[in-house]
């Protein structure tokens, strides 16, 4: 079937309706491009299209209104939301503090055949996949299609645990648009992760397709179903990848993030802070697309590989798909746009490579309140490899100095080299090996962002450094053993050992980085007490 076969019965919801409210929407003869008819108490009646809304009258909806509908329409659940039997059309409410209804959103279901097309050759893989989008980007449409093709043409004993009544439609005879999978009513939201597992254990399927996974308890149960064997087809809360990942309640889908502390060895070979976040698990979905519409969807083929990825500050496997009017489907590799992933503590660019903002008219140095505070003489770009110094620290200094210097990973790609005083006194061979070649060595005494923003500073030939010199000649060991303090804090609290961690009091320049460091992992901090005691409380 092409995209274009459509089911969507949509004379059925609009005999629902006040029939001055019907006449309009048939007079603007547009239903096929129709998402949902508002209609509010005391405001009017509003009808919205793909691209546009029309208000349906100038009269304002009254109570007589809603209650037509509602007289019209199956029952609410708990979920305000209702339906029309055999239909895919979804009536939600909304209620005053009384629980009376003031106000509804008729949204259009349809049953569009020949979406599933363009990830077709995924579903048959039998792996599990995770389908993620805005609202009205077609989730569960997809889900739909996936569930009837599984069932009636691949010929596996298709499941589906419908919550809301969305995917098959309100009443006891599911909508056709499933073809031959069977749906299992839920009857309450709060009931869905044990319908999940009831479904597995009593019905025996092959094939289980779940709409909007948003709570642990339904994480959990999904985690369960695959390590049973069970083809998960599932949608879940958010946008992307990156959106799941710091999801703490529903990043175990993709594996879960943990906090881990390095040994010294470790991080120098990684290059790394002591401190890094790391994959828990194998991911309960193997597949992730991300969809921004029928014709066009982001494919992660190995959710995995994505992850680690996207931790270690890398591109991401992925490709773009593309359905062409001709029903083709075009696939192209994806070159991820410009991501700010504070939660992750990096940035990354275009081409997937780490890279510092730079300034139109070159780099200049940022005073603590944001003002620049000089200029540089023109410096080429360069090319640093860390060597045992912590490369997010070392591109937070990038950053903040908007020097216009990448990080290499390969000591062949650079134009200078930074280490640590205890790794060139030990003269390793790869230290060596750069002073040989005539690459500059550039050694700092700590591992701290001041040290690096020092050095970096010299490189570029900075005019002024720093708009308080007294503040900035701390002693790098006491912002040392702050700096360390707090990546074992954030160790704790994210692995759930503790729920709040209060540090030592600091002065406020090193609060300012603990804070900076809490927001890289998505947790909240707050300053407390007064000086000298005020420190900072790290917590989810």
């Amino acid at each position: 079937m092409a995209v274009t076969d459509t089911v969507n019965d949509i004379q059925l919801l609009l005999a629902t309706l006040p029939p001055a409210i019907r006449d309009a929407i048939q007079k603007a003869n547009d239903q096929d491009n129709l998402l949902e008819i508002v209609m509010d108490l005391g405001r009017l009646p509003e009808a919205r299209y793909r691209g546009h809304e029309l208000f349906l009258s100038d009269r304002e909806v009254t109570a007589e209104d809603i209650n037509y509908v509602i007289a019209r329409i199956g029952e609410f659940g708990e979920d305000n939301r209702a339906g029309i039997p055999r239909t895919l059309h979804r009536i939600s409410g909304i209620r005053n503090r009384r629980g009376v209804v003031i106000g509804l959103t008729c949204r259009v279901g349809r049953a569009v055949y020949g979406t599933v097309d363009i990830i077709r050759d995924l579903v048959e893989t039998g792996q599990s996949i995770l389908l993620l989008g805005k609202p009205g980007t077609g989730k569960t449409t997809l889900l739909r299609e996936t569930a009837r093709v599984l069932g009636d043409e691949l010929r596996k004993r298709v499941v589906i645990v419908d919550t809301s009544n969305e995917i098959a439609g309100d009443g006891d005879i599911p909508h056709p648009g499933i073809g031959r999978a069977r749906r299992m009513q839920v009857p309450r939201p709060s009931e869905q992760h044990n319908v999940m597992i009831e479904a597995v254990e009593n019905h025996m399927p092959e094939v289980i397709v779940i709409d909007e996974i948003g709570t642990e308890l339904e994480a959990a149960a999904a985690r369960t179903i695959a390590e049973r064997g069970v083809q998960l087809i599932g949608t879940a809360h958010g946008n992307t990848l990156d959106n799941l990942m710091i999801n703490p309640t529903l990043s175990d889908l993709v594996g879960g993030i943990q906090a881990v502390t390095l040994g010294d060895e470790e991080a120098r070979r990684r290059g790394t802070q002591k401190t890094v976040l790391e994959r828990k698990a194998p991911p309960t979905f193997s597949i992730l697309v991300e969809i921004q519409s029928w014709d066009s969807v982001t494919v992660y083929p190995d959710v995995a590989a994505a992850v680690d990825a996207i931790l270690r500050g890398e591109e991401p496997p992925c490709e773009q798909r593309i359905r062409e009017p001709d029903g083709t489907v075009r696939r192209e590799p994806v070159r991820r746009a410009l991501i700010d992933a504070p939660a992750f503590g990096f940035r990354r660019s275009r081409g997937g490579r780490e890279q510092s903002q730079m300034g139109t008219n070159g780099p200049r140095l940022r005073d603590r309140n944001g003002s620049m505070t000089g200029s540089v003489t023109t410096v080429p770009p360069q090319r640093i490899f860390p060597f045992g110094v912590s490369r997010n620290r070392l591109q937070n200094a990038i950053e903040r100095l908007r020097v216009p210097a990448v990080i290499v990973r390969d000591l062949k790609d650079a134009t200078l080299v930074m280490t640590l005083k205890n790794y060139y006194r030990q003269s390793s061979h790869q230290l060596r090996q750069a002073e040989e070649q005539g690459v500059p060595v550039y050694v700092l005494r700590n591992n701290t962002i001041t040290q690096m923003e020092r050095q970096l500073a010299q490189v570029f030939q900075l005019r002024e450094m720093f708009d308080d010199e007294a503040e900035y000649s701390r002693s790098d060991s006491v912002i040392e053993e702050a700096l360390l303090e707090t990546e074992q804090a954030i160790a704790q609290v994210i692995n759930g050992e503790r729920n709040a961690v209060e540090l030592t009091p600091r002065s406020s320049y090193i609060r300012r980085l603990q804070h900076q460091m809490a927001d890289r992992y998505n947790l909240r901090s707050e300053s407390r007490g007064d000086d000298p005691n005020r420190r900072v409380k790290i917590f989810r």
